[in-house]
């Protein structure tokens, strides 16, 4: 959060993605009426220290870290927020007073606080438990949007892999030694979950797509998602095909630690000192990448998943349904998660963070790794992602987005000439017509200019 994009959050009135609470001395209970509405509806800010009217008025200083903890708790209390949520709250110097403010994504689930359903509308919070209707809208909205929310009425506790919940305690533990699934029945962890629901629309109840992809054996995921596989390639002296390669049909619990072995066993480590630690970069990195292409990917489509190692390169590919198209930057995208009940699992189990940290902590770390290259992230109906893994990696990726001097002077000549033809650059820098093209599609890529043949024009 920058004091820019809080400016302009604060710039307007509160609005169907953006609510204002004042919580000056603590964290008001209607926060988490909004925050389940935001959780029904599109997601959206909510921003404390602030008035009704946008105007900030901040919050003591000395109230931040109970009011950070306090909220946290709550949101992983069964009784208050069902399913459980994991979200960040941050706090941010704003013209001089402290503000506390968070992100709140859609959920593929309906969302209750303290046993009732919140929907956004416009600026407010609408009490909709009992509303048929609009529970029925929200039900078949909800539904219609997220492969994960599917339910297989027929899949039992026995086809599911329960001895793996010991291992997810451990990890919980982990991550917060007063977790509230410490506490609970493996049964009462898949509820609080959203794994195991009802779809009050049809009345069909049981275990949804993202509790089978998450505890489900093998034949039953293979049954349930035939698509569902994870294809990981070690590719650098067999370029035609492969040195080494594993492909992952399990549970995303153990599919996640298989593929992080498989780029541990193929890239090298890095270490630094972060707040004083030594840290694997690599293992930061690989975290986030392999984090992505189970927790964000399309269940729904048989594409299937790939990581690729190469010598320079680590990239991974997998479909999406992409909410908007072209490359990820760090400062200028809004989180939106793709299959939340299994990204809030894995951030129970600190195998993901809050959403959008994953592209921040790629953009942070890859220089270091790389030793100056940047990450490319690319959202389309194939979601890929590309990291420089050494100098000679981080090189490619700057020269392809540099013009060289003849491609930079036929560019000089496109803002010169919009009717530019192909014939006028081969004759004045003595260059076949090949050689132009290939020139062209460089300029294309870094410049973002565009060729209309029927008009033969350029648009700069």
């Amino acid at each position: 959060m920058t004091s820019d994009f809080m400016k302009e959050l604060l710039s307007k009135d509160e609005k169907i993605t953006v609510e204002y609470k004042t919580c000056q001395y603590g964290i008001q209970e209607d926060v988490y009426e909004t925050v389940c509405s935001f959780s029904n509806r599109y997601g959206g800010y909510i921003i404390m220290g602030v008035e009704d009217d946008g105007t900030p008025i901040g919050i003591n200083p000395n109230m931040v870290k109970d009011m950070k903890k306090n909220f946290v708790n709550q949101l992983n209390n069964p009784d208050k927020m069902s399913p459980t949520l994991y979200l960040s709250i941050e706090d941010i110097v704003y013209e001089g007073m402290t503000l506390l403010w968070v992100y709140v994504p859609p959920t593929s689930t309906v969302e209750k606080c303290a046993n009732r359903i919140y929907d956004r509308n416009e600026d407010g919070d609408m009490d909709i438990t009992d509303s048929p209707i609009q529970l029925q809208n929200m039900y078949n909205r909800k539904s219609n949007t997220y492969a994960e929310h599917k339910i297989f009425p027929y899949v039992t506790m026995e086809d599911l892999r329960m001895d793996l919940m010991d291992k997810v305690r451990n990890l919980a533990k982990s991550k917060n030694p007063d977790h509230p699934w410490l506490k609970m029945s493996d049964e009462e962890i898949l509820k609080s979950a959203g794994l195991c629901e009802k779809d009050f629309s049809s009345g069909i109840q049981g275990y949804n797509l993202a509790g089978v992809l998450l505890f489900g054996k093998d034949d039953v995921i293979r049954s349930c998602c035939p698509g569902y596989i994870t294809d990981a390639l070690y590719r650098v002296e067999n370029l035609d095909r492969y040195d080494d390669r594993l492909q992952v049909t399990t549970n995303l619990i153990e599919a996640y630690d298989l593929l992080m072995e498989f780029v541990a066993k193929h890239t090298s480590d890095k270490f630094c000192l972060i707040n004083n630690i030594s840290t694997s970069i690599r293992g930061i990195i690989s975290r986030e990448v392999i984090g992505n292409i189970l927790v964000h990917r399309d269940y729904s489509s048989a594409y299937p998943a790939k990581v690729i190692i190469e010598k320079d390169w680590m990239r991974t590919e997998n479909w999406c349904i992409p909410r908007r198209h072209g490359n990820i930057m760090s400062d200028e995208f809004t989180p939106y998660p793709k299959n939340p009940l299994i990204q809030q699992f894995f951030a129970n189990i600190g195998r993901t963070d809050t959403i959008g940290s994953g592209v921040r902590n790629l953009y942070k770390y890859t220089p270091m790794y790389s030793d100056g290259g940047k990450p490319e992230l690319i959202e389309d109906d194939v979601f890929r992602i590309n990291i420089p893994l050494d100098r000679i990696a981080a090189d490619e990726a700057t020269e392809q987005k540099t013009l060289s001097e003849r491609e930079q002077k036929i560019y000089n000549m496109i803002c010169e000439n919009l009717h530019l033809s192909v014939e006028q650059v081969m004759a004045e820098l003595d260059i076949s017509r090949s050689t132009v093209f290939r020139d062209y599609a460089k300029i294309k890529k870094v410049t973002g200019a565009a060729y209309d043949k029927k008009s033969s024009t350029w648009t700069l």
